[in-house]
């Protein structure tokens, strides 16, 4: 047994505090796991082991262990389960324990907390559980607050408002309305929502929306109205669970009334909204201002204010009681106050009382109450309403009920005023109706008789009153309770109150009242049941708008209602904004009898006019209105008396006349005036709507009626007199009037157009009444009608029409024909007058309706999208297409948002139908939305356009219909950027480029002009030169049309960025523009091209004083005339540019370039964006001709430029330097490329340029070599033996100019290669590195391990190779070369045996020695000597003796001098007298000689840093990173020096002149990288040298190396200090450390080197916050990708398991920096590979930070 079993099974025998608090955390858990056990098999609740255990819990709930918190947990959740509502004292200490320690736990832990309180609330410690709510959500990490929320929400929607009071919820809501933290806001309003379902909105509305911010306001308002119904508890406490299996019993025994009980018990308690807010005091308020002195005052304004004040004070929804019995005296002096508005305010302020006071005021309201019916006989209608209010609010708040006043009403009933004896009853008639059954039952004894009595009063509205009181009664109780005292009624009053009765539907009996109610409980229980399956946990998924959290499915009707409300606005839109400048005009008329309107008439017409159109002979009636029509005519400001006349003509002879002269004569009145008025009033219209519409159904008279119509429409606008119509028409019972009436309609769509209608409203009334009339007349109109709206609308309209019959749809089409769709030119003949009528636009061509549908995507729908089942997916998309139909494929950008995001991820799915079928989706959204689905669609377009990338034919199709679709809704220019980055996608495929050029062909055919086209010009062109020949001749078409749609002078400006074939196809088909262009042709015979990039050149030197004008036709691009060959331009071309230098390196950026270069081992090949960039950069750098001819298709080009080159190199070799890196990105495109003369020629010039570099002193950047020895190694494998042969030259030159350390990588890259060719030849270059380099790649010779693994290959040649390979090692290394070679099979041991046995006798026979033996006397030559011996016999590498010449600047040719003569030459007597002499010193004298060159440099620096100009600072700034690297390299060979026994002052001087290089920090931030990543690595390497305190001044030298290391720090550019220290992460090769290990292993030390790494980074990440913007965050995370790249996941999770230093700092690292830059950090990721797959480990983690950082914040 294990000493762990052992004390586990000891601590079992211990107590139960002393297990559950033990330091072993393992006893601790198995005391949990115990505890809970114990719990689970308790069944009585006062068992007294639960009193025993339950104190223990406020601690272990606490638990620093997580595993053993999530154990406490569920042994306390166990222990709520077990106990009952006694646990509740232990209550507090616990609940608080958990909100301290296990809110912001992990998931699991959360969760099981919230389940404990969920318990706490179950046993009844409510209050408890609130308590610790509140300081729940008063936690500052707001990750603990929204799981507070959460639990209060799930207690809420469970136990419900009776047992979770919510007004402890509302008193904690407003703080946290203003909370920083997005998801602690949506987690309140969720709550917000939760209580609306409870207490209802009004309440929630009322006492929150006062404290919240405008913006939470309208959002909460949205999400109000989507909640629906009331809510009902799902769960019981404690107590009621333990009653409810003898309900269960009883309810069993007597199923009868047991049913109605139950459903009358389970009916939701509606909270009152008193009972939630505070009680306010306003008695003190009240003294202090001036109440008491202000009402005593004379002047009545005075003594209003000061009763107005009062009024104020009350009108608060809670008043805190206290004694007004002093100022209800005063409001009863006040009631009787002589000035009505001190009564009305005084009456006022006590209806707020009595709402605010409620029961605490019935002594005070029945006081009061005779002096308000006395008031009542006041027939002042203000006085009348405040007193009806007031007395309605005292019954209501319960100050009066129907027992109290019984003495009140008979009095107030014998009143011998008749109006307070009716407004008495009436408001009693209220109170009966507002009162429960039982108190009626109990006094309708004493009321009965009272309103019986009053039934006999002598004044009708008294009766009346009475009538009604008794039908209220009787409405409340029934019939059978009255039956006795409606005996003594006569028959009349008896069958008058019977039909009252009846009327109000209330004379209900017993049995059927009771019925209902119990079909209408189990109603209500069905709906609450489906809505509480659905269980929320929380707070935040009660939102269905946007949300920061995942959200439940919003309520239907809610959002339908929603919709609705959107639709109206959208219809009437400006209307709204019309009605908030101007009032709103009164368009319903008042009636007025005949004898008003002679009144008012007056003397504007004469008496006998009036007279004779009353006359019943016809005759008489037409003179009479003839001369009206002439009165009227000749009337003068006509305008104040339009309404009176029309008033006339309507009641005489009015619109039943039978005589058609008077008719017409009336009409054309009518006409005059609404034609000549200045504003015809909208009611004059309704006066005579329904007599015209009458009118147009007679034919005699219908001419006159449409004038009529017509002209109304001119007046008031065509909307108006539309919508008046419809009613109209629609209900009329002769057909004629709907058949006339829309052929009228017809005639007004024509000439007034559609800007002035409700087209909705149109359309629905044709389909809805016009189209499904019987009347085949009234169908035909209709058709007729819809076509004159298809002329302004077009097509549109169809979508509104889709559930038409079908034999309709066909005559409609038919009508559609004969009226195309005109769109803008369809403009109307005539125009509105009212200057209202404008704001009824909806806009012209677009004016059909667009349905909000945000309401119908719900959070549900857009779940299911992303559901994990198929079908569901499926379903989903059909329900998208569902909802576009019922909106008739016309929707509002409102809430696509979403949508599309959804939609978005489906064009990802595995299902290819699906994928389909979402596009052909994303087609009908775009479709529907018009161009409002440009902004709406975040970018979908470019995940579109990736689908065409689909091998499928049916796929692309599918592709290729949405972007038809798209275009239709908005135009082709806003696509083209899209089309455009697709086109340069490598991943679209050969298919999928020649689609999309084949449809941007089509769609630019059907355009003339469209200068956006030229940005599809470059992609085309480099189309041109496809593999695939489709893709080219696709190319080429669109090509052509881009010529012809983008006009000359565009295609001018862009042809400097086209090259190849694309460029001679341009040339031949754009025709000369110039008059001036015609006159060279005429004159030389051929045009003349000029390279954009020289234009300017050319120019200065062709004009000397020729005017501007003749300038340009030299200067612009010249097209050849069409019989012309392109060789023939080329040539002429060539001549124009021979003045010009070949390279133009002015403004080149090769830092920049080189930092875009991510540097791989493997070899990739080359992505179409990159050719696009090496094309672009070589069209920058190089001269027209020549990169003409190197970016040519034909091969013979191609090698005619790289003889430019080769002819020009001697001249060109620092120009060459400065585009070294675009040349070696062009010949990896030729070694990609199969043409192998081509090849043979770029093979014949590399040597000679690398020779060329040589001679310029210049080596390989890194980055360069990243670009080229890749495709180099991967190459040199080729088919051809001579090809093959010339490559292996060039990596044997590369390696001896660059560096062999550096090139091995490479080499061994090439090992993995899966051409065998490469791999053989691959062997031979690491023999050959063995042989002549083998001290150099010491450090990595654990690769010999991947050669020997080849041993085992099936090809003859690779074994051969790889054995001829370790031969060679076993030469150098001797024996220590099984050190190497790892582990073998014993087949391959016996194969390296015998051929080094054969590799001894070859040695023998050439005296070679024996294997090893010159390794180890050059061990031992330099142990004996020092490191000078073996450097002078050449055997130290370039490397390590003489990497400085390598690094040298190529500005600087004159310092190439032999290595082996420096040293001993430059060193005179009175030692360097210059600055390079000091140098060279430094770089290659012994430690002693460099001192004297360190005191020149330290002169030379001190001198610069003192001078006030700067100038010498300036000069040095050039040599500085060649200066760190001579010191840098002098580091190792001083310390080594001084280990021998010699002095330290080499040492000290090297580090002292380190210090004065980088204390300043100009220089400091001229170091390079590399430089800076060797000087690191010496100076951490020393530190750590266990030799360095022996020395001679050894903790000075320590120290020393501190402050420079600091200093280095501070002063360095810090992205590379970054960088470098990142790179330093990784395990240091074990050749770079200053001394062979003693006795510690290379990973014990190499663990120190990292711990030295990890400080450093710790200081540079400190100062962050301050440094952001000074270091470039791409190259920082450039590096952190890399180092996680070469990790891989797996080595990531061990190490995080194994707390691993390094790996937990570069995490520290981009922590920081993702706090810091927060989101904006995603754009920083340039040098990223972020669409590599799988998908860069760095974004995860940035990711990770991201939500950390929000959650924090």
């Amino acid at each position: 047994m294990s000493e762990e079993e052992k004390l586990l099974k000891e601590a079992k025998k211990l107590p139960w505090e002393d297990r559950l608090l033990h330091k072993n955390w393992k006893v601790r858990n198995e005391a949990n796991i115990d505890l809970a056990s114990l719990c689970d098999s308790i069944t009585d609740p006062k068992d007294s082991r639960l009193r025993e255990i339950a104190p223990f819990f406020k601690k272990t709930v606490a638990d620093s262990n997580a595993p053993v918190q999530d154990k406490a947990l569920d042994a306390l959740i166990a222990f709520l389960k077990a106990a009952d509502a006694d646990a509740g004292r232990y209550a507090k200490e616990i609940c608080d324990a958990i909100v301290a320690k296990c809110l912001t736990g992990r998931p699991k832990t959360v969760e099981k907390a919230q389940a404990a309180f969920m318990l706490w609330v179950e046993l009844e410690a409510v209050d408890v559980f609130l308590d610790s709510m509140e300081k729940a959500i008063k936690n500052k990490v707001a990750k603990a607050v929204v799981p507070a929320i959460d639990v209060m929400f799930q207690a809420l929607s469970e136990f419900g408002a009776k047992v979770i009071p919510p007004k402890r919820i509302l008193k904690m809501l407003p703080e946290l309305f203003d909370h920083q933290d997005q998801y602690v806001r949506a987690s309140s309003k969720g709550l917000t929502l939760e209580l609306c379902r409870w207490i209802g909105k009004d309440p929630v509305k009322s006492i929150l929306f006062e404290k919240m911010r405008d913006t939470m306001k309208k959002e909460l308002e949205a999400e109000i109205v989507n909640v629906m119904g009331t809510a009902k508890p799902s769960r019981k406490i404690r107590s009621e669970q333990d009653r409810e299996p003898e309900h269960e019993a009883v309810s069993e025994a007597a199923a009868g009334t047991g049913a109605v009980e139950d459903s009358a018990a389970d009916t939701p308690q509606e909270i009152d909204e008193y009972e939630l807010v505070d009680p306010v005091d306003i008695l003190t308020p009240l003294e202090k201002s001036g109440f008491w002195d202000g009402v005593k005052a004379t002047k009545w304004s005075e003594r209003k204010e000061a009763v107005a004040e009062l009024t104020k004070l009350a009108s608060t929804k809670k008043i805190a009681p206290g004694d007004f019995t002093e100022v209800c005296r005063t409001l009863k002096k006040l009631v009787t106050d002589v000035n009505i508005a001190v009564a009305v305010e005084a009456i006022q302020a006590i209806g707020n009382l009595a709402r605010g006071l409620r029961t605490h005021f019935s002594g005070s309201s029945r006081f009061l109450l005779p002096i308000l019916l006395e008031k009542l006989k006041e027939k002042k209608p203000a006085l009348t309403e405040s007193l009806t209010q007031t007395l309605q609010a005292m019954h209501k708040a319960g100050c009066l009920n129907l027992v109290d006043i019984v003495e009140d009403v008979k009095t107030g009933t014998k009143n011998k005023v008749p109006l307070v004896r009716s407004l008495t009853l009436n408001w009693v008639t209220f109170c009966i109706e507002t009162s429960n059954r039982a108190v009626i039952l109990k006094v309708h004894k004493d009321y009965v008789p009272i309103f019986m009595e009053c039934l006999n009063d002598g004044t009708p509205d008294v009766r009346d009153a009475a009538f009604s009181a008794l039908t209220a009664v009787a409405k409340s109780v029934g019939m059978r309770p009255l039956e006795r005292s409606l005996e003594k009624l006569d028959d009349v009053r008896r069958k008058k109150l019977a039909e009252m009765i009846a009327g109000s539907g209330s004379a209900v009996s017993d049995v059927t009242s009771s019925a209902a109610v119990q079909n209408s409980g189990r109603a209500v229980s069905s709906t609450e049941f489906s809505e509480a399956s659905f269980v929320r946990k929380s707070a935040a998924s009660m939102l269905s708008g946007k949300r920061p959290v995942s959200s439940a499915p919003a309520n239907k009707k809610g959002a339908s209602v929603k919709s609705g409300n959107n639709k109206k606005v959208d219809g009437a839109g400006r209307l709204e904004t019309a009605k908030l400048t101007e009032p709103p005009e009164d368009i319903e008329p008042a009636e007025m009898s005949l004898e008003e309107i002679e009144s008012r008439l007056g003397t504007l017409i004469q008496a006998d006019i009036i007279s004779q159109l009353k006359s019943a002979l016809w005759k008489e009636r037409l003179e009479a209105i003839s001369s009206l029509k002439q009165l009227v005519q000749g009337l003068q400001g006509l305008d104040q008396s339009v309404e009176i006349f029309i008033r006339l003509l309507c009641a005489i002879p009015g619109w039943n006349e039978k005589n058609v002269q008077v008719q017409q004569q009336a009409i054309e009145v009518v006409t005059y005036l609404a034609s000549n008025a200045t504003k015809f009033p909208k009611k004059c219209v309704v006066l005579c709507l329904l007599g015209i519409s009458e009118r147009v159904a007679d034919i005699k008279t219908r001419a006159h009626a449409m004038k009529c119509l017509t002209t109304f429409s001119e007046a008031v606008g065509p909307g108006f007199v539309f919508e008046r119509l419809y009613k109209i028409m629609k209900e009329h019972k002769n057909p004629k009037v709907l058949s006339e009436g829309l052929l009228w309609m017809v005639s007004a769509v024509e000439d007034f157009g559609v800007s002035h209608l409700k087209l909705k409203d149109l359309i629905d009334f044709c389909k809805d009444t016009g189209l499904q009339s019987s009347a085949a007349a009234t169908r035909n109109a209709t058709i007729k009608v819809l076509g004159a709206l298809h002329k302004f609308i077009g097509p549109d309209i169809k979508g509104f029409l889709t559930d038409v019959k079908p034999a309709l749809l066909s005559a409609l089409d038919a009508e559609y024909e004969k009226n195309p769709f005109e769109g803008a030119s369809a403009a109307p003949k005539k125009t509105v007058r009212a200057s209202e009528s404008t704001s009824l636009s909806v806009g012209g061509l677009d004016g059909l309706p667009r349905e909000d549908i945000s309401g119908k995507i719900t959070p549900n729908l857009l779940k299911s999208l992303e559901s994990p089942d198929w079908k569901v997916r499926l379903e989903s998309i059909e329900a998208v297409n569902k909802i576009l139909e019922e909106a008739n494929k016309r929707i509002q950008p409102t809430g696509t948002g979403e949508l599309f995001s959804a939609l978005k991820g489906r064009l990802y799915d595995s299902n290819k139908n699906l994928i389909m079928a979402t596009l052909t989706t994303i087609g009908g959204v775009a479709s529907a939305l018009g161009p409002a689905v440009e902004k709406a669609s975040k970018g979908i377009l470019s995940d579109i356009l990736k689908c065409l990338g689909d091998n499928k034919k049916h796929m692309r199709e599918s592709t290729l219909s949405t972007l038809d679709a798209w275009n239709a809704a908005v135009h082709f220019d806003k696509m083209v950027p899209y089309i455009t980055s697709a086109l340069t996608d490598a991943k679209l495929g050969a298919e999928g480029r020649k689609d999309l050029f084949d449809w941007s062909s089509r769609q630019l055919s059907g355009l003339s002009d469209f200068s956006d086209a030229v940005h599809l010009l470059k992609p085309a062109a480099t189309a041109m030169m496809d593999k695939s020949s489709d893709v080219r001749k696709a190319a080429e078409g669109c090509i052509g049309e881009i010529l012809r749609v983008s006009g000359q002078e565009i295609i001018e400006k862009n042809i400097k960025d086209i090259q190849g074939p694309a460029l001679a196809l341009i040339l031949e088909r754009v025709k000369p523009y110039s008059s001036f262009q015609e006159s060279i042709e005429s004159s030389k015979g051929v045009s003349i091209g000029v390279a954009p990039k020289t234009n300017t050149k050319v120019a200065k030197s062709t004009s000397n004083g020729v005017p501007k004008h003749g300038n340009r036709a030299v200067v612009s691009r010249a097209i050849p005339t069409k019989g012309l060959r392109p060789e023939t331009i080329l040539s002429v071309q060539d001549i124009a540019v021979q003045s010009q230098a070949l390279l133009n390196v002015k403004d080149s950026n090769k830092e920049e370039r080189e930092r875009m270069v991510v540097r791989k081992f493997k070899f990739e090949e080359p992505r179409v964006d990159q050719i696009q960039d090496l094309e672009n950069d070589m069209m920058k750098y190089f001269r027209e001709d020549l990169h003409r001819r190197l970016l040519s298709t034909d091969f013979k080009k191609q090698v005619d430029g790289l003889e430019m080159l080769q002819k020009a190199l001697p001249s060109i070799g620092k120009e060459i330097i400065e585009v070294l890196d675009i040349l070696l990105r062009w010949f990896v495109l030729q070694f990609c490329k199969s043409n192998t003369t081509c090849l043979l020629k770029v093979l014949e010039f590399l040597p000679e340029l690398f020779d060329s570099l040589k001679g310029e002193a210049y080596a390989l950047t890194e980055s360069e070599a990243a670009i080229f020895l890749p495709c180099l190694i991967e190459k040199v494998g080729h088919n051809i033996e001579k090809v093959r042969e010339k490559m292996r030259d060039l990596t044997k030159q590369i390696v001896q100019m660059y560096s062999a350390t550096k090139c091995y990588p490479y080499i061994l890259e090439g090992l993995r290669s899966k051409n065998n060719r490469t791999r053989i030849e691959c062997v031979d270059l690491v023999g050959f590195l063995i042989d002549h380099h083998g001290a150099e790649i010491s450090g990595q010779l654990k690769s010999l391990q991947i050669v020997a693994s080849l041993t085992t290959e099936r090809d003859g040649e690779i074994r051969k190779a790889a054995l001829n390979t370790l031969a060679t090692g076993y030469k150098i290394l001797g024996e220590d070369i099984w050190r190497y070679v790892g582990k073998l099979t014993d087949a391959q041991k016996s194969m390296l045996d015998d051929r080094f046995k054969w590799k001894v006798r070859e040695m023998e026979k050439k005296r070679e020695g024996r294997p090893g033996e010159a390794r180890a006397a050059l061990r031992r030559s330099v142990r004996e000597n020092g490191p000078d011996v073996a450097e002078q016999s050449g055997e130290i590498p370039q490397s390590v003796s003489g990497s400085i010449l390598a690094r040298k600047s190529y500005g600087q040719p004159d310092l190439n001098m032999e290595r082996h003569l420096i040293p001993r030459v430059l060193v005179g007597v009175s030692g360097p007298t210059n600055w390079n002499e000091a140098l060279d010193i430094i770089s290659f004298g012994s430690p002693e000689q460099s001192v004297e060159g360190m005191k020149v440099v330290c002169h030379e620096l001190t001198q610069a840093t003192n001078d006030p100009e700067g100038s010498l600072i300036d000069e040095l700034i050039k040599d500085a990173d060649r200066l760190v690297s001579c010191l840098a390299n002098k580091v190792a060979k001083t310390f080594d020096f001084s280990l021998t026994g010699a002095s330290s002052r080499s040492c000290k001087y090297v580090l002292n002149t380190l210090m004065q290089t980088f204390q300043n920090k100009r220089l400091a931030h001229a170091v390079k990288e590399n430089t800076l990543d060797d000087l690191i690595t010496e100076l951490l390497l020393w530190l750590l040298d266990e030799r360095v305190p022996h020395m001679d001044d050894g903790s000075q030298l320590l120290k020393a190396l501190n402050v420079l290391m600091l200093k280095i720090l501070d002063n360095a550019d810090r992205t590379s200090s970054f960088v470098v220290l990142i790179n330093l992460l990784r395990p240091l090769d074990p050749s770079r450390w200053p001394s062979p290990a003693t006795n510690e292993t290379f990973a014990a030390r190499n663990q120190k080197f990292s711990d030295l790494v990890v400080k450093c980074l710790i200081k540079l990440t400190k100062v962050l916050q301050s440094t952001i913007y000074d270091v470039d965050l791409d190259r920082i995370l450039q590096s952190i990708h890399v180092y996680l790249q070469e990790l891989g996941m797996e080595e990531i999770r061990r190490r995080a398991g194994a707390d691993d230093k390094p790996l937990r700092m570069v995490k520290t690292v981009l922590h920081e920096l993702v706090k810091l830059r927060g989101a904006a950090i995603k754009g920083h990721l340039s040098l990223v590979p972020i669409d590599m797959k799988p998908q860069p480990i760095i974004l995860a983690y940035i990711d990770l930070n991201l939500e950390v950082v929000v959650n924090l914040r």
